[in-house]
């Protein structure tokens, strides 16, 4: 399980890139959440890593008081304007491996393509120590890949990938490949090393289209790519522009989005 490399603080020089570019969560994933854990007005939650609020609406509207842990500040206090107007919203800064919250008092701990930043054993079990019985855990996370409907495209920006990143990281080159129902599977049991039960998961799916900049403007929302030294990291981000201009100027992403639910007996 990946956890903090030392890269979380990139998010927090991204804020308004993230705001802008990083997607949101399908209806039926939150429909999902809402049939596995019915919430109502007064309902307490906890989102762990809250970024720039992609995923919390559905949960403010839905009746949850809702507390952010949020490591970023800039992060953090954009969250708070943008969600003023709801008064059960709070934000607590620092890494949630760290801060103090009151345990058995959560009915949903909640995590949008963030709890992979923090180790396993001592996540699981903090989060379960924080719920109520019969509260819920879900986890869910947007997992993009370059669509396979522009092979030469999708080829070169491989290419580049090999040229700059993985030499970069000092990694051996790979093929993204789709997220696929066995590593949700894989996902989900995890909760079940913990003492959480009813695990299940379900996977989503959409596509996405970006022009040249607007890919640009995304990739430089990744923690590692934002990490880059300049003088590798623009090079390898001119050349992905240019190879999606060049090949129509649109570049398609498939995004699968896995959600993983479990419960506190």
């Amino acid at each position: 399980m990946q956890h903090d490399n030392g890269l979380g603080w990139t998010f927090d020089t991204a804020a308004e890139e993230y705001d802008k570019y990083r997607p949101g969560y399908p209806e039926e994933l939150y429909k999902t959440v809402f049939s596995y854990i019915p919430v109502s007005n007064g309902s307490r939650a906890l989102e762990i890593g809250i970024g720039t609020g992609q995923a919390t609406t559905p949960f403010l509207k839905a009746g949850c008081n809702v507390t952010a842990v949020e490591y970023g500040e800039t992060l953090a206090q954009r969250c708070r304007e943008k969600f003023a107007e709801y008064p059960g919203f709070s934000v607590v800064t620092g890494k949630f491996e760290d801060v103090s919250l009151p345990e058995g008092e959560y009915d949903l701990v909640y995590s949008a393509t963030a709890f992979h930043w923090i180790p396993e054993d001592i996540g699981y079990p903090k989060v379960l120590s924080l719920l109520r019985p019969g509260g819920a855990f879900t986890r869910f996370a947007v997992r993009p890949c370059v669509a396979e409907d522009n092979k030469q495209l999708a080829g070169e920006i491989e290419a580049l990938y090999a040229r700059y990143y993985y030499p970069y990281y000092d990694r051996k080159p790979m093929k993204p490949e789709p997220f696929t129902e066995k590593q949700a599977g894989e996902l989900a049991a995890i909760a079940g090393r913990y003492g959480f039960t009813d695990l299940r998961h379900e996977l989503f799916r959409r596509v996405r289209s970006f022009n040249a900049k607007e890919y640009r403007a995304l990739l430089m929302t990744y923690s590692d790519h934002i990490a880059m030294e300049e003088s590798v990291r623009e090079p390898f981000l001119d050349g992905i522009e240019r190879a999606i201009e060049e090949s129509g100027g649109i570049i398609n992403i498939n995004d699968t989005i896995d959600l993983e639910l479990a419960r506190k007996p």
